[in-house]
């Protein structure tokens, strides 16, 4: 049995989708400000694997509340990692771009230093930091631009918006690999299978889909797709002001997926499935 962290996520709601038999457990069941209820549930569960698809995710509300996403993604996660090596599992642990400072134009490398330019990014990487030290058998799968039907992306916002606006500005000197959450949950589940083969395995990969775009042609294909007349005027970051900064290169480098036989998803194809399951193409 797969224990899952994470209830109602964009992650956690595909691996429902794909793998209805695992264990989900929601902030309701287990709060992640509280580490240890975390590694009590693995404990008293005995799963064959965990995944953590758990986190918070308020980039901009992080600033604020530091303290509280270092318990949720560093602390937590680190719990966990702590559990699972005391019961001899693997460990998939949803990680982030933001751990880079998005400085010039080549995909990083999962080896590549990592300079973190705000909370969050701060805290996800400790949660990092904390699932190497506890020693068990784990992926650290960084992944960027996450969408699907469910919860608040990129997707659903430019649609909402292009109800009621025929020209929109949108950033286009950030560029990254928009990612569907679909194929990260079946990335984690074939990476989990993996790893309780080939704990060998174990380390940090990155996962996004492809072709790397900007926001703007993100958006673009959005609106093309579902056949919304919206203009798209292209902005620098500088132009949209938020409490956090955004790495302005989110490219990956995936190669190491070949690892697991796994490749980037074109994104394009899955924002196709997205748009039809929310009714929009």
């Amino acid at each position: 049995m797969i224990l899952v962290f994470g209830e109602s996520g964009q992650v956690a709601r595909e691996l429902q989708r794909l793998a209805p038999d695992a264990r989900f457990l929601g902030r309701n069941r287990v709060d992640l400000s509280d580490p240890e209820a975390a590694a009590e549930a693995i404990r008293e569960m005995r799963p064959t694997a965990v995944i953590n698809a758990a986190a918070y995710t308020a980039v901009d509300k992080a600033e604020e509340e530091e303290p509280l996403a270092l318990k949720i993604n560093g602390e937590a996660p680190a719990a966990m990692a702590g559990a699972c090596a005391e019961l001899g599992i693997p460990l998939v642990h949803i990680a982030t771009d933001y751990v880079f400072d998005g400085s010039g134009e080549a995909p990083f490398s999962p080896a590549d230093p990592t300079a973190p330019l705000g909370a969050y990014g701060r805290t996800k990487l400790a949660g990092e930091a904390g699932i190497r030290a506890a020693g068990c058998t784990h992926a650290i799968l960084r992944t960027s631009w996450v969408f699907s039907a469910h919860g608040a992306n990129f997707v659903k916002t430019m649609l909402r918006l292009s109800e009621t606006r025929d020209r929109l500005r949108i950033v286009a000197d950030q560029i990254g690999g928009p990612t569907p959450a679909r194929a990260i949950a079946q990335a984690c589940l074939t990476i989990a299978d993996a790893l309780q083969r080939t704990p060998d395995l174990s380390g940090i990969y990155h996962f996004s889909g492809a072709p790397d775009v900007s926001w703007a042609g993100f958006a673009r294909e959005i609106f093309a797709q579902a056949a919304r007349d919206v203009a798209v005027e292209e902005i620098p970051s500088s132009d949209y002001p938020t409490p956090a900064r955004r790495p302005l290169n989110s490219r990956l480098d995936c190669s190491a997926l070949a690892a697991f036989d796994l490749e980037r998803p074109d994104w394009r194809a899955d924002l196709t499935d997205v748009l039809k399951e929310l009714g929009a193409a």
